[in-house]
């Protein structure tokens, strides 16, 4: 049973109506500061700092206008710049006027400390340092790449700077602080969320520039195979964006080993119901480790004929000639057979099969199929093509033409069109002729049968 400090007893109406009463008593405490320098903005030197900050104002709205054509022009005129130089440039210009602002406003509020009392550009010195705030902040938030997370952090950071710059951040964290309610020993508050999802936002940002600037560096280094790079880039993922979760989890002060016996139970009931997608994810594990396929390889895969264009951790992308992007399980790559072919090399031979008539030298065509493969492009001429006869047919003379290629991915159809096509032109230079099935019908006369037909009986 709780007590007052006084001795007499807490009713369950008291102990209800604390948290009212706290908000009542902080809200009321605002109240009068803010009345208090409402009453202030109407003395005599602080009307004047009002006009010489909206004089500023003025003053940095002219300046754009007449600056910012000129500094458009000039960064159009930097073409061998880098991009990212480029896009500083474009965030200052839309920024120039709270730019020029700001140090105007500063110019004025040193000034004016030399000249007169210092309480005189007290309000314009508030006001400038809102400003540089704001202004650091909007610069400071373009590094965030979601358009959602950035306002949310931006607006976040000028309530922040904003209460902290007037003095107003302890009466506001106690507000925020008296509403909210409690598990346990566990307090949850409107301030501890606030300062969850900021706290959490910082540290994801913070976690997926170091994970793109270590997968860059990653990928850029070519001693390392793209399965590993893709390895590698997937566990530093997982390590940054862990990591930022549960060190802001415990910045909060929430105890995690109470969840352990909960995420175990919820861990084994995800076990069942989702064991594909745990089974694609540990096939992809697979995949790297063992580098059977990585980004780059041409496979075939039932119908299937493509190269890998990403490997991700439930499924492969495969793009195939006619521009479509196949998903394939990864379970299906570990499971199924896969043609992969520039697995350890990227070499490839083709086989094509023709057919010759029987008037035509054999020794005549292999030489004359041989040298119009070779003069085929991407038929490599260091790897030798062979001519084979591998049957007498009924209307030709069967042959197989076998050339070897080391871009599979340029098309394996393309390249056997081209071969058949040189072989038509050579034959036809050379006289040779490509038969067609042909039928003689011979018709014998048949003997003629008497048939005599009775009548009558």
């Amino acid at each position: 049973m709780a007590v007052h400090d006084n001795g007499s007893t807490l009713t369950p109406d008291d102990i209800a109506g604390a948290p009212l009463d706290e908000v009542l008593s902080i809200g009321t405490d605002l109240l009068t500061q803010a009345q208090t320098f409402g009453e202030s903005m109407f003395r005599t030197w602080n009307l004047y700092q009002l006009l010489i900050a909206l004089g500023v104002f003025i003053a940095a709205h002219l300046l754009r206008a007449i600056m910012g054509p000129r500094i458009r022009a000039w960064m159009g005129s930097r073409e061998n710049w880098p991009k990212w130089r480029m896009r500083i440039l474009v965030v200052v210009h839309q920024r120039l006027r709270a730019i020029f602002f700001v140090l105007l406003m500063w110019v004025v509020v040193f000034t004016m400390r030399e000249v007169t009392w210092p309480s005189r550009s007290y309000l314009l010195s508030v006001i400038g340092t809102l400003a540089l705030a704001w202004l650091l902040i909007v610069f400071a938030t373009r590094l965030i790449k979601s358009p959602t997370l950035r306002k949310f952090v931006r607006y976040g950071a000028w309530t922040w700077a904003t209460l902290q710059i007037l003095g107003l951040l302890d009466v506001a964290e106690r507000l925020l602080d008296s509403i909210g309610f409690s598990i346990g020993e566990i307090r949850f508050s409107l301030l501890l969320l606030i300062q969850g999802l900021v706290i959490l936002g910082v540290l994801i940002t913070l976690a997926r520039f170091l994970t793109r600037t270590t997968s860059s560096r990653i990928k850029s280094n070519e001693d390392i195979s793209p399965s590993m790079q893709v390895l590698i880039v997937k566990g530093v993922q997982i390590a940054f964006y862990g990591a930022a979760f549960f060190v802001g989890v415990r910045a909060l002060g929430i105890d995690l080993t109470g969840l352990a016996v909960l995420s175990g139970a919820i861990g084994v009931g995800l076990g069942f119901g989702l064991q594909k997608v745990v089974s694609n994810l540990v096939s992809g594990v697979i995949i790297l480790l063992d580098k059977s396929i990585k980004p780059g390889d041409v496979i075939s895969l039932g119908d299937t004929f493509g190269w890998i264009n990403s490997l991700g951790a439930r499924y492969v992308s495969v793009v195939t000639r006619d521009g479509r992007e196949y998903l394939i399980p990864n379970e299906d790559l570990i499971t199924g057979q896969v043609v992969n072919w520039s697995h350890s090399n990227d070499f490839v031979r083709l086989d094509i099969n023709f057919g010759t008539a029987y008037h035509d030298n054999p020794h005549e065509v292999r030489r004359i199929a041989i040298e119009a493969a070779q003069g085929v492009d991407r038929v490599l001429s260091n790897r030798p093509t062979v001519c084979h006869i591998i049957g007498f047919g009924d209307s030709s003379v069967d042959y197989l033409l076998r050339f070897w290629i080391r871009d599979p991915t340029g098309g394996l159809t393309n390249i056997r069109g081209n071969v058949y096509l040189a072989l038509w032109d050579a034959f036809a230079e050379h006289g040779i002729s490509i038969p067609f099935p042909q039928r003689e019908v011979k018709l014998l006369e048949s003997e003629k049968v008497n048939v005599k037909i009775e009548q009558g009986q």
